[in-house]
């Protein structure tokens, strides 16, 4: 992730407005470099943390934190747990799996064309299936 433009900054505002969120200025830094060029990115806490540290920003890792929650509550982002301690947060809102490579740690899209979910168990009474992830770990041989 770069430096925030103006053009990064312009995306990011409409993301935010896209989600209905106020646009602070922490806000608005975290979204330019999310989706200030265009592209989908996955990304933990941390990571995001450290982009903005070098693009000259001043917001807290706990800011991130927040700021990551309320992007998911407004539906910009989702969030995927790979294991008990880890989340990544993913800029394609969309249902698609997710590769997990365990060597890098780092989580990518994987393409959902030959992907088949079928005979999922009945919901318990009084709940409904929300969504299913999917992340597959990799090991490279």
């Amino acid at each position: 992730m770069a430096q925030i433009t103006n053009t990064a900054g312009k995306r990011g505002s409409a993301w935010l407005a896209e989600g209905g969120l106020r646009p602070t200025r922490q806000r608005v830094a975290l979204a330019s470099l999310l989706v200030g060029d265009g592209m989908h990115r996955h990304v933990t806490a941390e990571s995001l943390y450290d982009a903005v540290q070098k693009s000259g920003e001043k917001v807290s890792l706990a800011t991130v934190y927040n700021t990551l929650r309320a992007f998911c509550d407004a539906g910009l982002m989702s969030e995927i747990t790979v294991d008990g301690t880890k989340s990544y947060f993913d800029t394609n809102t969309t249902e698609h799996p997710h590769f997990f490579w365990e060597e890098t740690g780092e989580l990518t899209d994987a393409s959902d064309e030959r992907m088949l979910i079928t005979n999922l168990p009945d919901a318990p009474a009084g709940a409904e299936i929300a969504s299913v992830d999917v992340v597959i770990r990799l090991r490279r041989t």
